[in-house]
């Protein structure tokens, strides 16, 4: 089983995890300063224009200034290096961070869409915006989409689901500021219930976000797998590699902007161990290469694909196949090429369920090799017969 991870940073370079937590915390002070100055913009503005719908997507501002704060805390843990504890690193955290983040977006969309409800059921006053609103909420759409582009660049850069989280964020802020605009020329136009309608809008689009980003960050958290046009990628880059026959369990999971992977891979059952070494280097480098988020690539090299044909978990090992081998060759000294009992070379191939054998003799004196073909084939029965080998091939060295 061969397993490929992160190299050592250099000690005068910082490691990419550190680098990329840079780059986060960077986009994230950008978009932090907008979702401040846009947040107390339309607070201000939609108390002043008495819009319910600018007032909950300024809570929503507010929520995305929160949610920056927490994506720079939980990108500098996550940028921790791997230790003796976390020997897979601290990507995780990014996740239970995204998590977090969806379950109090869910909790904002659905008091937001409560009290526009409220309203709407004439438990409350409507409120009467005005232009001022309009003219905030464009303001905000501007803003909140050249801030999804420019953070949704990065996460793409940096394969952050995190990151992407966050862009996403800003998104459903722009889109709800557009509802917010509609909603207040509804009622400049004599609709009084279309700013509230607005609100639960807004709320909606909230708690969709809430819920796409809670699943993502779930996923990451269980495990789950990437998807099959994907798997099917990874299949064909390993089938590329002269020397692999098949690759079966192949099995992937995310942790942040990691990926990690393990696989089997079926190779010749005849073959060397270190050419099935050689050729589970060649396939870890080759993935690495394809899939630049991979950063944990376990490799098990199989004689024959095991889970079509398993082989028995009492079959003997080398211990006792020698000694029986040993046996039977004193019982073989009685032949006409005198075998030496010691002086052998023995490689044993354990596949479709049984073991054959490869014994490497000394070759004999010139006067005794006229025989050899023919004692040898006595040889490969006695030794099929009185030892668990279902097969043995009988050769000589000088």
């Amino acid at each position: 089983m061969k397993r490929a991870t992160d190299r050592l940073p250099r000690m005068d370079t910082p490691s990419k995890t550190t680098a990329d937590y840079r780059i986060i915390r960077k986009v994230t002070l950008v978009g932090g300063l907008v979702d401040a100055v846009l947040a107390v913009g339309k607070l201000v503005g939609g108390f002043a224009s008495q819009s319910q719908a600018l007032i909950a997507d300024g809570i929503h501002s507010i929520s995305d200034l929160v949610t920056d704060l927490l994506v720079i805390v939980a990108a500098r843990h996550a940028s921790h290096e791997a230790d003796s504890e976390h020997p897979y690193g601290h990507g995780r955290i990014q996740a239970i961070a995204t998590a977090i983040l969806a379950v109090s977006l869910a909790v904002i969309a659905l008091s937001i869409a409560w009290d526009a409800i409220t309203r709407l059921k004439g438990d409350a006053d409507l409120l009467s915006p005005g232009w001022m609103a309009v003219l905030i909420a464009a303001v905000s759409v501007i803003a909140k989409e050249a801030v999804y582009q420019y953070t949704n660049k990065t996460a793409k850069a940096l394969n952050s689901s995190l990151l992407r989280a966050n862009a996403w964020h800003s998104r459903t802020d722009a889109l709800s500021s557009i509802i917010v605009m509609v909603g207040v020329l509804g009622v400049m136009l004599g609709f009084p219930w279309a700013d509230a309608v607005g609100a639960v809008g807004v709320g909606l689009i909230i708690l969709y976000a809430a819920f796409k980003i809670g699943r993502e960050a779930v996923d990451e958290l269980i495990d789950t797998g990437l998807d099959e046009n994907t798997l099917a990628l990874m299949r064909h880059t390993i089938l590329e590699v002269p020397g692999v026959i098949g690759v079966h369990e192949l099995r992937t999971r995310r942790m942040g902007s990691q990926l990690l992977a393990d696989m089997h891979i079926h190779v010749g059952p005849l073959i060397s161990v270190s050419e099935g070494h050689s050729i589970g280097d060649r396939v870890m480098s080759l993935l690495e290469k394809r899939f630049k988020s991979l950063t944990d690539v376990v490799v098990h090299i199989d004689p024959e694909d095991d889970l079509m044909m398993p082989n028995p978990d009492d079959l003997p090992l080398r211990p006792e196949i020698e000694r029986a081998v040993r046996q039977s060759l004193v019982k073989a000294r009685g032949l006409e090429v005198q075998t030496g009992v010691d002086d052998f070379d023995l490689v044993l191939h354990y596949f479709g369920g049984s073991i054959t054998g490869e014994l490497t003799f000394p070759l004999p004196a010139s006067e005794l090799r006229d025989v050899l073909d023919e004692e040898s084939q006595a040889l490969s029965k006695r030794l099929i017969t009185e030892t668990p080998l279902s097969a043995v091939r009988i050769h000589y060295r000088v």
